[in-house]
């Protein structure tokens, strides 16, 4: 499916309905970044354009049309990026081409010049066949920003252009959530100062990959159903299909329990997704506060946090609660969850500041670093099935990589 896709029929229509057609769509993906596709409704986006809900209607029968309409334009709009991008003839050219057509876009946005798109957060919360076809469009935009880097000539290859992929564009996903703290004149600093970090990565030259695994959670081998496994089984759920679709009922016969079993636990559903963040928010933070207790310098210690992280990421039936999840909270919740994601990434940034002092990482921008290392620990969770293809060990030294040494440099084959 494809928003280009139109019909004959549907070509012929006026100039006039084209246009309020893409101003539907543009108030429909400010709905969607706001309150998720599943809070979105017709009225609402009425509103935003000064319609009635009936003639929304008129434009797209339902809101499950008007969401996969949404999401099928964040689609193409990435795919003509991808193809622009691939018009460079190296990785390296092919990958800044592809970061500075995003970074142009953000700048005509903040100019009031563009719409957003949609985030794909939601995609997979929605119905088939919509559902399905999304997906396939989803394989197909990664497909070809995995062809960056070219064919990959051995299978381990095919697994690191495939982890470069994934965390390029979850770092392109992640830009609005911190640009918003810089003026459009200051982008392009940023810009070159991102693709350094993406050619050379955060570890200095003769720094190798030899991370210590901290210890920051005990699973539970026994059936006991406590509150962790209540919040551990709804992370996984709301990461997998967003918060409204992690239901009580959902959440509940995953446990093989009542649903009074999970009010045992929770007041109310609303409380779930703060104790989910809380949880994760606290693994984070303890990975940071014992990185003290690994021997080494400042370099092993970051690298053992990020590759500690990972371990849980990429686990089936573990995980963080994905930040695409802060869609779905109230306003006042979603202000201080989002000030404690940044707290977080400003104590990364206090460690890449001390490891560049030291000479063990690179004089990289502390805080973009930081900002880049909390997109890849957040966005691993939906590379587990790609990770159970091969040693944990192997898919953490893979996809930490990009952030370790660059997304250029494959010396990290080495190791494996």
């Amino acid at each position: 499916m494809s928003s280009t896709d139109i019909e004959p029929a549907e070509s012929r229509r006026p100039a006039r309905y084209h246009a309020k057609r893409e101003a539907i769509l543009a108030a429909a993906a400010l709905a969607i970044n706001e309150q998720s596709a599943k809070g979105l409704t017709l009225a609402d986006v009425g509103r935003r354009v000064g319609l009635t809900t009936t003639s929304v209607t008129y434009y797209f029968k339902k809101k499950e049309d008007l969401a996969a309409a949404c999401f099928s334009r964040t689609l193409d709009k990435l795919l003509e990026i991808l193809d622009q991008a691939l018009e460079e003839p190296t990785p390296q050219l092919r990958v800044r081409r592809y970061l500075s057509l995003h970074m142009a876009r953000l700048a005509r946005i903040q100019a009031g010049q563009e719409a957003p798109f949609a985030v794909l957060s939601d995609l997979r919360a929605m119905e088939d066949p919509l559902r399905g076809q999304l997906l396939a469009g989803w394989r197909t935009v990664f497909r070809r920003t995995r062809s960056l880097w070219g064919s990959p000539a051995t299978r381990v290859h095919a697994d690191l252009y495939g982890a470069r992929a994934h965390l390029l564009l979850e770092k392109t996903f992640w830009l609005p959530v911190w640009l918003d703290r810089y003026d459009a004149h200051e982008f392009d600093r940023l810009e070159a100062r991102m693709m350094q970090l993406l050619t050379h990565g955060v570890a200095a030259e003769g720094q190798s990959w030899a991370p210590e695994l901290i210890p920051l959670v005990q699973i539970q081998d026994d059936e006991t159903v406590n509150r962790d496994a209540f919040l551990r089984v709804a992370t996984r759920l709301m990461n997998e299909v967003g918060y409204r679709g992690a239901s009580v009922e959902r959440i509940s016969a995953e446990l093989k329990v009542t649903k009074g079993s999970f009010y045992h636990h929770m007041d109310a559903k609303d409380d779930l997704i703060t104790a989910c963040y809380d949880r994760s928010f606290n693994i984070m933070t303890t990975a940071q506060r014992l990185s003290d207790t690994v021997a080494g310098n400042h370099w092993r210690r970051l690298s053992s946090v990020l590759a500690s992280i990972l371990n849980l990421q990429l686990a089936n039936g573990e995980g963080l609660l994905r930040t695409t999840a802060l869609t779905s909270v109230p306003a006042h919740e979603f202000a201080l969850m989002l000030e404690r994601s940044h707290r977080i990434a400003q104590s990364y940034a206090g460690m890449i500041s001390d490891g560049v002092a030291e000479g063990s990482m690179r004089p990289v921008d502390p805080f973009i670093a930081s900002q880049g290392l909390v997109a890849l620990q957040n966005a691993a969770f939906d590379m587990r099935s790609w990770a159970s293809t091969m040693p944990r060990e192997r898919a953490v030294a893979l996809y930490a990589s990009s952030l370790a040494f660059g997304m250029f440099d494959d010396r990290v084959l080495e190791a494996l």
